[in-house]
């Protein structure tokens, strides 16, 4: 893969390990208002909050392993828009906000995109290396006017 592409894997990975250890230990009380906003507390909230911050704390671990990246990438792009919608719903100020809560998961979905698009791209070369292989190990040459 190109090096930007683990540059890209290794800084969502540290995004979503962060922001689950976050939702959790440093800031939970954000979690906790806004499934408040939407009429959701006790042990629902608690539940929530918890397995938010599971899921993304594996998501990042998933990531950093780097296996199955092409469903790693494709679950991450449907969290996050799961994410934004039920966050545009409960509380669309969000969208305003200056840190960019919600405005983030735009170019983060581009740069998703842009993995996708990579590894798709090294998959058709590597596969028509693999016929060129074949083909010369064949005796097999385009240019032959046989």
């Amino acid at each position: 893969m190109a090096d930007w592409f683990n540059l890209a894997r290794w800084s969502l990975s540290f995004l979503w390990i962060f922001t689950g250890l976050t939702s959790v230990y440093f800031s939970p009380d954000i979690g906790y208002h806004v499934l408040l906003k939407a009429g959701i507390t006790g042990v629902l909230a608690d539940t929530l909050v918890y397995s938010g911050s599971v899921l993304d704390v594996l998501i990042g671990l998933w990531l950093l392993l780097g296996r199955g990246l092409v469903f790693c990438i494709v679950f991450q792009g449907a969290v996050i828009v799961v994410y934004t919608v039920l966050l545009s719903i409960v509380d669309a100020s969000f969208w305003l906000h200056p840190f960019g809560p919600l405005t983030k998961n735009l170019p983060i979905l581009v740069l998703l995109l842009a993995m996708l698009n990579n590894i798709q791209a090294k998959s058709k070369f590597i596969k028509d290396v693999d016929i060129a292989r074949v083909k010369d190990s064949a005796g097999v040459n385009d240019f032959d006017q046989r």
